[in-house]
Parts: structure tokens; C-alpha cells; sequence
């Protein structure tokens, strides 16, 4: 069956997609993350996905709308540091066991300056913090997991890294094997 017709002179709405902000740790942070991320998957299975703190959440907008607010918020934006308080369970699949990081005003006015050009609002206060691990697990496996990513990495409770990029995902949020999650944009930000 054929889709009707349009009127003269109108085209189709743009797609809505869900985008996010993430803040990404420089190289040599990421490759130590990876191989922590991956020895708790292979113990605790869950998606692969990007070493990354969530700086703007999940936002249904089009590409082009999402790429020229993404522009708009890294416009002038300086790098800043990060610093890990402690490995912590959470009770969302996407907050299974991560980094939490001090909330610093570097880091808080980054999600705020960045949150404001999306026009992001959330029903909780930011909690910066850097995923190791997504599931559905139970309480004990999440302790089991918290565990052994302090064995894996001893000294992952007290990293500190500078985030010089921010990068802008597509992340379709029902999609729990996360292989639609893309990279449509980064930028380098200032020194």
C-alpha cells in the first residue's frame, strides 16, 4: 500500500532521534577503562560501549537541530579536570556499576552550560559519573562486580584525568544491545 500524498509544497517532518553529551576521557584513560570494562563484561556480561560521562541525558531531537545545539554549547567551552571518588552500584540498567566523580564546579558547570543549550531538564540532580559496567544485576552481583573492578584496577577508586573532548551520541535509549549507539559529532575543547 502506498503512504498518502503529501500536499503541494510540504515535505516530511525530520526524523526525531535520541541524542546525548558525553564528556570523553583522553586516550590513554580510555585504553586503561577498556580493559577494566572488558574484564567485568566477561565475568558480568552487558553491552560494549565507550568509556564516557554523560554530560547531557537522553533528548529527542533531529540531527540537525541536536548538531547545532551540540556546536552551540562546546562554542568557548575550556577542557576541565575529573577526578574519581569511588567505584559505586547503581539501580538502573545504564547506572549497573560506574566512577562516581566528585562534583566539582568545573564539572557541574559543564552539565549546566551544555543542559541549558539542549534545553535538558531532569527530574534528578546531575551525579557525574563514568559507566564500567550496563545490566540488570542483582544486588549481590553488583557488589561482586564493584569488587572485582577494584581488583582488576587498583587504583581506578582514585583516577584523574582532564576531559578535553566532548563528543555528541546517538543513543536510543530502548535499544539495550546499544549496536544502534553512534558518534555523530565531537570537538576538541579549548586549553
Amino acid at each position: 500500500m502506498a503512504s498518502p500524498a503529501l500536499p503541494v509544497g510540504q515535505s516530511q517532518q525530520p526524523l526525531n532521534r535520541v541524542y546525548s553529551v558525553w564528556a570523553l576521557p583522553p586516550e590513554d584513560v580510555t585504553k586503561r577503562l577498556k580493559k577494566l570494562m572488558e574484564g567485568l563484561r566477561s565475568e558480568f556480561g552487558g553491552p560494549k560501549f565507550e568509556p564516557h560521562v554523560t554530560v547531557v541525558g537522553a533528548i529527542a531531537l533531529t540531527e540537525d537541530d541536536a548538531l547545532s545545539k551540540f556546536r552551540a554549547a562546546c562554542h568557548g567551552l575550556k577542557a576541565y579536570p575529573a577526578a574519581v571518588e569511588k567505584v559505586a552500584t547503581g539501580i538502573f540498567f545504564y547506572q549497573c556499576v560506574f566512577l562516581l566523580l566528585h562534583p566539582t564546579p568545573e564539572v557541574m558547570e559543564t552539565s549546566s552550560h551544555c543542559t541549558s543549550h539542549f534545553g535538558y531538564k531532569s527530574s534528578t540532580s546531575y551525579m557525574p559519573h563514568l559507566s564500567l559496567l550496563y545490566g540488570d544485576l542483582s544486588d549481590e552481583e553488583k557488589q561482586r562486580a564493584q569488587e572485582k573492578a577494584n581488583i582488576l584496577d587498583e587504583g581506578i577508586g582514585s583516577l584523574s584525568f582532564q576531559i578535553t573532548r566532548l563528543a555528541l551520541y546517538e543513543t536510543d535509549t530502548e535499544d539495550n544491545t546499544l549496536e544502534s549507539w553512534k558518534k555523530v559529532a565531537d570537538c576538541k575543547l579549548d586549553l
